[in-house]
């Protein structure tokens, strides 16, 4: 029987105190000999006496109640939460995001999908983020690959397993280079056919150039996994030692350290990739730009105080260059 971690009291021994309190001992008395404050011996043997025979037969009347309240008059009704739900299916954002779409407030849309009210997709994130570390606009960059299937048309995907077994046979996959800035979450992208050393070496110069244009500090340091295309590239070193800029591998095992870039791929396939069904892998590259601008400049981050990213850039229109 499930009882309160902390209680003095287990049922068994809240039947013998009231068992000693029909016998005829005092309230204070009985709270003294169970090791009981007094307000507890007087809880427990006024729902002794409130109780029925059936009830005290039963010993449900000394369990534990639940402190759920009876009512909650400002809880959405079912009709009221079906548009937030919907908007979940369709989009998978967290209640930052849907508190704009659905214009409720956070807390409650936090509310609605809880479980067992709604049970969050797979994927989806939980946790607490962790605390932001002290760093210059662009002093760190995280960087990282992603591989997404080419096709010529829809497959089994978003078709089903009825689609064409054969039709994008030997298309290959695209290359997602991606590079976070530490500080505003500032996101630069390329797609490349592979993510070899040298590949790696030329889309490492990209977001150096674009972050300085955008008037962020000079790159100090990139942190990357472990792959062979960053640790033991010489065209990659050669690439980082001509711009001073530090390389940081993370620990063996340990993807967590990279965390920004892994939760930005999870980010970019559920609401870039696999948001729709795109005829063509040329399609869906074609929106990887006005995806990008939106998540920059307008998509509301949880980690930055509902604010998008371009908001941490201190120099964004060039107003001290």
């Amino acid at each position: 029987m499930p009882t309160h971690a902390n209680a003095p009291l287990t049922p068994e021994g809240r039947r013998r105190m009231v068992r000693a309190i029909e016998r005829g001992a005092s309230l204070r008395r009985a709270a003294a000999e169970f090791s009981v404050a007094l307000a507890t011996a007087h809880r427990w043997w006024h729902r002794w006496r409130c109780a029925d025979q059936l009830q005290r037969a039963s010993g449900s009347c000394l369990c534990d109640r639940s402190s759920r309240p009876h009512r909650s008059p400002r809880r959405l009704s079912a009709a009221e939460e079906a548009p937030i739900l919907a908007a979940r299916r369709q989009t998978n954002l967290g209640p930052g995001r849907l508190a704009h779409i659905c214009r409720r407030q956070r807390s409650t849309i936090h509310k609605v999908l809880l479980p067992p009210r709604h049970q969050p997709p797979a994927g989806c994130a939980t946790a607490a983020a962790p605390p932001l570390r002290v760093v210059a606009p662009g002093a760190l960059l995280h960087v990282d690959t992603t591989r997404l299937a080419r096709f010529a048309q829809p497959g089994h995907r978003t078709r089903g397993r009825g689609a064409p077994a054969h039709a994008n046979e030997g298309m290959g996959a695209a290359v997602i280079h991606v590079a976070i800035d530490d500080h505003s979450r500032y996101a630069y992208l390329e797609q490349h056919a592979d993510e070899r050393g040298v590949t790696c070496a030329a889309s490492s110069s990209g977001p150096c150039a674009h972050f300085c244009e955008l008037g962020m500090a000079d790159v100090e340091a990139l942190m990357s996994d472990n792959a062979r295309n960053y640790r033991t590239a010489r065209v990659f070193q050669a690439v980082l030692a001509r711009h001073d800029i530090r390389h940081i591998l993370i620990p063996p095992y340990s993807p967590w350290w990279n965390g920004k870039c892994e939760r930005f791929i999870q980010t970019l396939k559920s609401e870039w990739a696999y948001a729709h069904e795109w005829p063509s892998s040329a399609a869906r590259a074609r929106a990887l730009g006005s995806w990008l601008r939106t998540y920059n400049r307008q998509r509301r981050h949880s980690s930055l105080g509902d604010r998008p990213p371009i908001s941490r850039v201190p120099n964004v229109c060039g107003q001290r260059s």
